[in-house]
């Protein structure tokens, strides 16, 4: 049965939507709102929230679009059926509106998190759902969207998110330290000890860590981001700066704007569109908490300071380069395991379950060089996205590589343990 906080969150929206409360509500017409651009439209949202509203770090803000919609998918669920929920909860009474809970949910999980938002989302809310007839059908989402947010927000709390974590180690050949220009200390570094949404636990995957510094392996992974990611590298083509500046984008609204022109593209239902964000932020969430964990398991330096102290790490096959720079600026954090390609492969085969190996169809789009991709399959887009890196001259390739299989793996266990067809 809904919590007594789901019921007054009900009420709470109920008022906030202007909704005259039936008092013997019945079941609504088949026409019934279910728009399924409300999940995009909330998606959008939730991306303007997250980043442009509260400047949430890119690595944490998986986990805010992982809860809208893991909050959107119960809601719609709860009221069509087909799937079954992530969190337990009661099924909505029969012809509440599927569009009006998801927006709701969305709305109150937002708010929740990110009250200094509250005005502009309050406008959101207000407006998303003024075309649809205040009925049984409004009443009743409003209700479901309420339940499936509060659920989620208790089950969430204590999760360990902003807890006070610092990572301290001393300085060391092979060993991260902070880098110019801000020398800014290892960024959310409690990320890695958040109570993951679809792992057993932060390590469930195990990570084989960096290589050592004196064999071959490493000396190889070296020289290929001396030689290629430097800054003013004669080595690097046109074609491979571009790609590499095409993914120093933020990846995460890469892939959302992404998932909303393949949902739309395709003319996916309101079930499977809420369904293909949910899997794809849930993988992509715990990706990167196993990812942060590694990070602070394995403190391992970026490229540009093994370059500069080569001399320090007992490898014949190294060389130093003290003027040595990446062609963009480190982000401030260790380099293994790489986040970037942690949240690329949970993407990769997200996007491959959803649409098809051979027919992921998936168009991407970057600021930063203003231009469109188009990935067939998954196998291109990791390419890419591994390489890009290396062309940044921000990671060695193990650190991608490694971390690349974790993401495709951590996908494959959120779709076996998680949103499974009702029987």
């Amino acid at each position: 049965m809904p919590t007594k906080f789901a019921r007054m969150l009900a009420v709470a929206l109920l008022a906030t939507a202007g909704v005259f409360i039936p008092t013997a509500a019945t079941a609504s017409t088949p026409g019934v709102a279910a728009d399924s651009s409300v999940i995009t439209e909330w998606n959008t949202i939730a991306e303007r929230t997250i980043f442009a509203e509260n400047e949430t770090p890119v690595p944490a803000s998986n986990l805010y679009f992982a809860f809208v919609s893991i909050a959107m998918y119960d809601a719609v669920v709860a009221t069509e059926g087909r799937y079954l929920p992530y969190f337990d909860q009661p099924r909505a009474r029969s012809g509440a509106s599927p569009e009006v809970a998801a927006a709701t949910a969305a709305y109150a999980v937002l708010r929740h998190y990110f009250p200094d938002s509250a005005s502009e989302l309050f406008q959101d809310y207000r407006a998303s759902v003024a075309g649809v007839p205040r009925d049984a059908a409004f009443t009743h989402g409003i209700r479901t969207g309420a339940v499936a947010a509060a659920t989620l927000i208790r089950a969430r709390e204590d999760d360990g998110r902003g807890a006070d974590v610092t990572l301290d180690v001393e300085r060391a050949p092979g060993v991260w330290r902070p880098t110019p220009p801000d020398f800014a200390p290892m960024a959310v570094p409690w990320l890695g000890f958040v109570k993951p949404l679809a792992l057993e636990s932060a390590t469930q995957f195990p990570l084989d860590g960096p290589s050592p510094m004196n064999i071959s392996i490493y000396a190889n992974d070296f020289n290929e981001t001396k030689r290629w990611g430097e800054k003013d590298s004669s080595a690097r083509d046109a074609g491979m700066t571009e790609t590499a500046l095409f993914f120093s984008a933020n990846i995460v609204s890469q892939f959302q704007a992404g998932m909303q022109d393949a949902v739309t593209r395709r003319g996916l239902d309101i079930v499977e569109s809420a369904r293909a964000f949910a899997i794809m932020n849930t993988a992509a969430a715990d990706s990167v908490i196993a990812c942060w964990r590694a990070k602070f398991d394995h403190p391992t330096w970026r490229p540009s300071t093994a370059i500069q102290l080569a001399d320090t790490d007992g490898n014949p096959a190294t060389k130093a380069d003290p003027g040595w720079e990446p062609l963009v600026p480190n982000p401030p954090y260790p380099e293994y395991a790489s986040g970037h390609a942690c949240i690329s492969g949970a993407a990769s085969q997200t996007f491959s379950y959803l649409f098809g190996w051979e027919t992921m169809d998936l168009n991407l789009f970057s600021p930063v060089t203003g231009t469109t991709r188009n990935y067939t399959n998954p196998d291109a887009l990791d390419y890419a996205t591994i390489n890009a890196r290396i062309w940044l001259g921000i990671h060695f390739r193990d650190s991608l590589e490694d971390a690349n299989r974790l993401g495709h793996a951590v996908s494959d266990w959120t779709l076996a343990d998680h949103f499974h067809a009702t029987e």
